[in-house]
C-alpha cells in the first residue's frame, strides 16, 4: 500500500512522536509498503508562539496539494494536529478523500501548563479537527476513555512498539556513577513535569537525557544532576541499560514510549498512576505506580530486570504497523 503521513512532528525536531513515526515508517516499509512522510521540513518554516522550540510549516495550506498528488497515496493519515496536518486535513475534504488521523499529544494540558489556556476550549477545537476522521486512532485504551467523554468519536486503539534489538540489557556496562542510578529520558520542557523527578530525594546518581527549552535552567538549578543532552541509538541504549530505575514524572502523556524503552532495556520503572503509564504497567509487574513518586522508585528498584524486558517483548513494531495499516481507510479506485 502507498501510506503517506502527515505530521507536524518531524526532523530536525527530536520528540517522541518523531521517534515513533520513524519507527513506524520504517517497519510498514519493511512489511514492503511504500511510504511517504510529509513534515515541517518541508515547507517555509515559522516559530512556534505556543514553543519557540518548534518550527511550524508556514505556507503549508497553498504547498501540500502538489506533494500528496506527486506521490499519488492509497490511504493518508494525519498525525498531528498542527499546520501539516491542518493543511492535509484540508486537502483531503476539498477533494473528498477519506482519511484518518491520530491523537499522541495532550495539547490542552500543554496549553494550560505553559500559559494558564482553558483545555475545554482547546479539546473543543481538537473535536472539530478529528470530526471528519474515518478513524482517530490513539495509544490506549484509557485515552480512549478520556477522549470519548469529551464528545470524540470513531476512536481505535493503536498501539505503538519498541526496538528490542536496540533497546536490550546485554547492553549493561560498568559505570563510574553512584548507585543506585535512576534515570529519565524527556523533552526537557514545562509539560514534563520533570521537576517532579529532579526534586526527589534520592541516593546514588541522577540522569537527565533530553534537549529543550528548560534544560540550562535546569542545568543551574540542579547541579548534582547528569544532564549529558540528546543521546540517540546505542549511546541512548547504553545509558537505558546501565541505570538501576527508570523514572517518569510525567502526568499528561498519551502513553510514553520511553517507557517501553526502558523496559526493553531490562529497567524497572516507577510512574505516577495516570493514562499512559498505567496502561503499560498496571498488572504487569515491571514496575511501580505510586501518587507518592519517590515511593514509587524504590517499588522499582526490587523488581527483578528480566521481568522488565519480558514485558516489553509483548510490545512489538511489527505488529503495530500491522494494526496501523488495518485501521487506515483507502482511498476509493476511481478509474
Amino acid at each position: 500500500m502507498r501510506i503517506l503521513i502527515a505530521t507536524d512532528l518531524w526532523l530536525p525536531l527530536r520528540h517522541g512522536v518523531e521517534r515513533m513515526l520513524h519507527k513506524l515508517a520504517a517497519e510498514l516499509v519493511r512489511q514492503g509498503d511504500k511510504v511517504e512522510v510529509i513534515g515541517p521540513d518541508r515547507f517555509k518554516l515559522a516559530r512556534s508562539s505556543f514553543d519557540p522550540s518548534i518550527s511550524l510549516a508556514a505556507n503549508a495550506v497553498d504547498s501540500i496539494g502538489p506533494m500528496i498528488d506527486g506521490f499519488a497515496p492509497e490511504a493518508l493519515h494525519i498525525a498531528t494536529e498542527g499546520t501539516v496536518g491542518f493543511a492535509a486535513r484540508g486537502w483531503c475534504l476539498k477533494t473528498r478523500h477519506p482519511f484518518t488521523s491520530s491523537y499522541m499529544t495532550k495539547l490542552p494540558e500543554f496549553a494550560q501548563e505553559r500559559s494558564g489556556a482553558e483545555p475545554e476550549t482547546l479539546y473543543a477545537k481538537l473535536r472539530q479537527f478529528h470530526v471528519p476522521s474515518a478513524r482517530v486512532l490513539v495509544p490506549a485504551e484509557s485515552i480512549a476513555a478520556e477522549l470519548r467523554a469529551k464528545g470524540f468519536r470513531n476512536l481505535q486503539v493503536w498501539p505503538f512498539g519498541v526496538d528490542t534489538e536496540l533497546f536490550h540489557p546485554g547492553r549493561r556496562g560498568a559505570s563510574d556513577l553512584e548507585r543506585p542510578i535512576h534515570l529519565c529520558v524527556a523533552r526537557i520542557s514545562a509539560e514534563k513535569n520533570l521537576e517532579a523527578f529532579l526534586d526527589l530525594d534520592l541516593p546514588g546518581s541522577k540522569i537527565m537525557i533530553g534537549d529543550g527549552p528548560l534544560l540550562e535552567e535546569y542545568k543551574r538549578a540542579y547541579p548534582g544532576v547528569l544532564f549529558p543532552g540528546t543521546q540517540e541509538g546505542e549511546a541512548l541504549a547504553r545509558f537505558y541499560a546501565d541505570a538501576d530505575v527508570f523514572v517518569f514524572p510525567g502526568r499528561t502523556d498519551t502513553f510514553g514510549l520511553v517507557i517501553l524503552e526502558a523496559l526493553a532495556s531490562g529497567l524497572p520503572v516507577a510512574a505516577y498512576p495516570v493514562p499512559g503509564p498505567k496502561d503499560i504497567l498496571a498488572g504487569s509487574g515491571a514496575g511501580a505506580l505510586d501518587e507518592d513518586l519517590g515511593r514509587a522508585v524504590k517499588a522499582a528498584l526490587a523488581v527483578p530486570r528480566e521481568r522488565a524486558r519480558a514485558h516489553a517483548l509483548t510490545f512489538s513494531w511489527a505488529e503495530s504497523a500491522r494494526r496501523f495499516r488495518e485501521l487506515l481507510t483507502p482511498f476509493p479506485h476511481r478509474p
